[in-house]
């Protein structure tokens, strides 16, 4: 707006009427610094408005803030749903993994112990769930899961087909053909004889973050 500032147009940052004769201006002058000003209608005529605007603008793609308002809600869903990993995964675990992942993995942080059961027991659920949740709480980002050799094809089959995890296989080939394997993937599955034997894949897992 022209009128209210002798070094040129301001920007209007509230307005207050005082009956219907005098209103309270707020405004920024060219230099930015806020002023208050009292404006009776006889300046009206001295006033004039270069541009307007408001102080909502509906403008932006409706589809990209769906998209980031849902991402952010399911970001924040575990603080509504206490096992969101069990509900959004296919599976129907026992009540001693809920025990096990919720009651006393997951309050443990930072983590550091041994999950350890009989054969049959559910380890492989249990630690799907516990790293599932993680994920979805944004408190792991990479993950290696280091397992014997006869059981890497089952450790890819049960992430990815109950929990969506996608483990890629990390062999000795994989990494001669692309050294940065490990930083490439953020989900690895890798042979313990393998890293027992490859120099080169061990150097690579000492630098896993």
């Amino acid at each position: 707006m022209k009128g209210l500032h002798p070094d040129g147009p301001v920007t209007i940052v509230d307005v207050t009427w005082h009956g219907s004769a005098c209103a309270e201006v707020t405004y920024k002058d060219p230099t930015g610094n806020a002023q208050i000003e009292l404006l009776f209608r006889d300046r009206e005529a001295t006033l004039e408005l270069i541009a307007s605007g408001q102080s909502w603008s509906f403008e932006a793609d409706g589809g990209l803030l769906r998209l980031v308002s849902e991402a952010y809600r399911i970001h924040l869903a575990h603080l509504f749903d206490p096992l969101l990993a069990v509900h959004t995964s296919i599976l129907d675990p026992l009540p001693h993994q809920i025990t096990a992942v919720y009651g006393e993995m997951l309050p443990r942080q930072p983590l550091r112990f041994l999950l350890a059961d009989d054969p049959g027991a559910g380890k492989t659920i249990m630690a799907g769930l516990f790293i599932k949740e993680l994920r979805i709480r944004g408190d792991v980002h990479r993950c290696l899961i280091v397992c014997p050799g006869n059981l890497v094809e089952q450790w890819q089959d049960e992430m990815r087909d109950r929990f969506g995890l996608d483990f890629e296989p990390v062999t000795r080939a994989r990494l001669e053909e692309s050294p940065d394997a490990f930083r490439r993937y953020p989900l690895v599955v890798c042979r313990l004889d393998q890293l027992r034997a490859c120099e080169k894949i061990y150097a690579e897992c000492s630098h896993f973050d």
